[in-house]
């Protein structure tokens, strides 16, 4: 089921001129700033299918002639393109809007095809300068981004718009791919045995914030650590049988950690190899870390104390084979 970012032209790709709305002279062309980074962003790291969609007041009439389009159409499709930017379809619709069109923009008729398709329309995102592309939004079934050049206090929404349906108002590009980009990698996940009770929720795109209670301080603080240093926003809450030992708690926070990053990291498109080493005031640790999909742990670790706080040490070698597992 494949997102789909509905995307507006004029005003939203490329600067709208502000006279007759036209861009129908080289001098009337110009790009939307960013919008060629971070869309090329977007295409490169994430996973929507990009959809242009555009009403063309009386394109192919006297008052806007097809030899006046068209040459800057394909300057706008082919420059995107080549930065690798490419659109899955071009829907343009002519008429005015007097017209009252069910094609034209909010009207959904010239995109019926992707509300019948194999398409996850409540993820997708109608992204437009105008109230209009809002709508269309939310006539879609999916959420709008309302951008504007000249962003300012927060608009007030019409009132035949459910408030929930804008998902952004900004005049960034950056901001877009930013709030994209967070979507699919924020994770809520419960999981529950006869052991334990875990709840982890996981934010990639976060900044190092923590809220963690597994019942063992130490453990804690080691999770915690996990967050400050990955720059990743993480809520674990764990209840097991602490009576019994500390085994069945560790392991399965760290099943429950090793989907939920699994999950968040989802197709991990944008994702590249990394290594490190990391040196600290007593120790040095290095790490070389796979996202290829194949589980394995390899483990040189010396310990020259049985327990550290409340947790076995033998136990961290399995919470890191768990989690890889996962």
């Amino acid at each position: 089921m494949k997102k789909i970012l509905f995307i507006d032209r004029d005003g939203t790709l490329i600067r709208e001129p502000k006279s007759d709305f036209q861009v129908d002279r080289l001098e009337k062309f110009s790009f939307v700033p960013e919008v060629i980074t971070y869309l090329g962003k977007i295409a490169r790291e994430l996973d929507y299918l990009l959809v242009m969609v555009t009403n063309q007041d009386g394109l192919g009439t006297s008052s806007y002639p097809e030899k006046y389009f068209w040459p800057f159409q394909e300057l706008l499709v082919n420059t995107l393109a080549s930065e690798g930017i490419h659109f899955h379809a071009v829907h343009i619709d002519r008429s005015f809007e007097k017209d009252q069109s069910p094609y034209r923009k909010p009207g959904t008729a010239m995109l019926t095809s992707y509300l019948k398709g194999p398409f996850d329309i409540q993820s997708s995102f109608v992204i437009g300068d105008r109230w209009s592309d809002v709508m269309l939004a939310c006539n879609m079934g999916c959420r709008g981004i309302f951008f504007h050049e000249d962003y300012g206090r927060k608009p007030e929404i019409p009132g035949d718009i459910e408030a929930n349906v804008l998902a952004l108002h900004t005049g960034s590009w950056k901001e877009i791919y930013t709030f994209l980009k967070t979507q699919d990698r924020l994770i809520r996940l419960n999981r529950s045995t006869h052991e334990t009770s875990i709840s982890v929720g996981l934010n990639l795109d976060g900044q190092g914030h923590s809220s963690i209670d597994t019942g063992l301080k130490f453990f804690d603080h080691m999770l915690d650590q996990i967050a400050r240093h990955g720059e990743i926003d993480l809520i674990v809450n764990g209840k097991g049988d602490l009576e019994v030992d500390e085994h069945h708690t560790i392991e399965d926070t760290a099943i429950s950690l090793g989907i939920a990053l699994r999950e968040a990291l989802g197709n991990k498109i944008g994702i590249q190899r990394y290594g490190f080493f990391l040196p600290m005031d007593d120790c040095a640790a290095q790490v070389g870390v796979d996202f290829g999909g194949r589980p394995w742990l390899v483990w040189n670790v010396q310990f020259s104390r049985e327990r550290i706080g409340d947790v076995p040490t033998e136990l961290f070698e399995h919470f890191f084979k768990s989690l890889s597992d996962h």
